[in-house]
């Protein structure tokens, strides 16, 4: 028998947190309920979440806060919950490394379909790296996918992972244009509609960890979007 998908649902509201277990169960995951930030933490050493779903405000620690805590051990997807529209609020949960971010109220089954979307892009990512190496390199710069490393003038340069996926798309593919919302596609694994606001914070992000160098540069396409450009000797 094939094991269950486990879920960690971190949330302070009990009945939204049971609610969403209650959806998940239902599509056969095993799920555990936390309250608190702190409880987050301890309880994704002990219990190893394939997923987490994360809300924001939480007393004490707060969704940041403990989102930055386990991007620094792990790359478990995950999901961020909350009632903020702002598209500040959205940019700087996926600046922090979460894969996904949703506002309260959600529909169940958009819910589910984004959870088993995630956990999908994870698995695929997760196979390719353990076959293939995935790594890019030009004069100054090595962008490795498959242990999400960069080195940059011979050092190491530390991002969050979408980051490092969008410079990777794009120096993959030297010279091709791409729109914003191809990029938002292709990297986030679907569309934010309107918000495409998102790559170019990503992109000025990368801009001051990796200066545009003799051979190569990350361009923008006026009126049309971002390409990694080479250029000739």
């Amino acid at each position: 028998m094939t094991a269950k998908q486990k879920i960690l649902i971190v949330d302070d509201d009990s009945n939204i947190a049971e609610l969403i277990a209650l959806y998940l169960t239902k599509e056969c995951f095993e799920t555990r309920i936390v309250n608190d930030g702190e409880a987050a933490i301890r309880e994704f050493q002990s219990f190893h979440p394939d997923l987490i779903l994360l809300d924001l405000m939480l007393p004490g620690m707060d969704g940041y806060q403990v989102c930055r805590e386990i991007r620094h051990i792990s790359n478990v997807p995950i999901i961020m919950l909350s009632a903020k529209t702002d598209t500040f609020d959205k940019v700087l949960g996926l600046e922090l490394g979460a894969d996904d971010y949703m506002i309260k109220p959600f529909d169940s089954k958009e819910l589910v379909a984004r959870v088993r979307a995630v956990l999908r892009r994870f698995q695929v990512k997760t196979a390719v790296s353990g076959s293939e190496e995935k790594c890019v390199r030009y004069p100054d710069l090595t962008i490795n996918l498959t242990n999400y490393s960069v080195t940059y003038m011979g050092k190491q340069v530390d991002m969050p992972p979408k980051e490092l996926e969008l410079l990777y798309f794009l120096a993959a593919s030297p010279n091709q244009v791409f729109t914003r919302e191809q990029l938002l596609d292709h990297i986030w694994g679907y569309e934010y509609i309107g918000d495409t606001r998102t790559v170019d914070v990503h992109i000025k992000r990368l801009r001051e960890k990796i200066k545009d160098h003799p051979r190569w540069s990350l361009s923008t396409v006026w009126g049309i979007g971002y390409k990694f450009e080479v250029k000739s000797k």
